[in-house]
């Protein structure tokens, strides 16, 4: 089992590859069949290639940044939750999303499951600098 230190290592890593817009590195955190329900209610993606579509079509195309808001919280069960802030460009406007984002991991410390909670109350329009 992964241990809750291990857990967190992972999810602050996690929330960096997101700022540097590195898909490759996020892809390689998670399990070949791994989920990602981003937001929590739309339909899930299922599959390393569902997934990694996912990140590219998204995170690839709104220039965007993260930050931790918060602490990672891991549990002795290899799961964890991070809350962040991600600014982007968003259908042309730019916003910032409160995001906590949950996840379960497997043995070898992938990420089996990835639900990320927000909604539009969470969305933020900003400044532009």
């Amino acid at each position: 089992m992964i241990s809750p230190q291990q857990v967190q290592e992972i999810m602050a890593r996690y929330v960096e590859l997101v700022d540097a817009c590195d898909i490759d590195g996020i892809i390689a955190l998670y399990a070949a069949d791994a989920t990602v329900e981003d937001p929590v209610g739309s339909p899930p993606h299922v599959g390393i290639e569902a997934i990694d579509r996912f990140y590219r079509e998204g995170l690839g195309r709104a220039n965007a940044r993260a930050r931790r808001t918060g602490p990672v919280s891991a549990s002795h069960a290899g799961s964890g939750a991070v809350p962040f802030c991600v600014d982007l460009d968003w259908n042309g406007r730019a916003c910032s999303i409160q995001v906590i984002d949950v996840m379960e991991f497997d043995a070898e410390g992938r990420i089996r499951s990835m639900k990320a909670f927000w909604g539009e109350a969470n969305v933020v329009g900003r400044e532009v600098s």
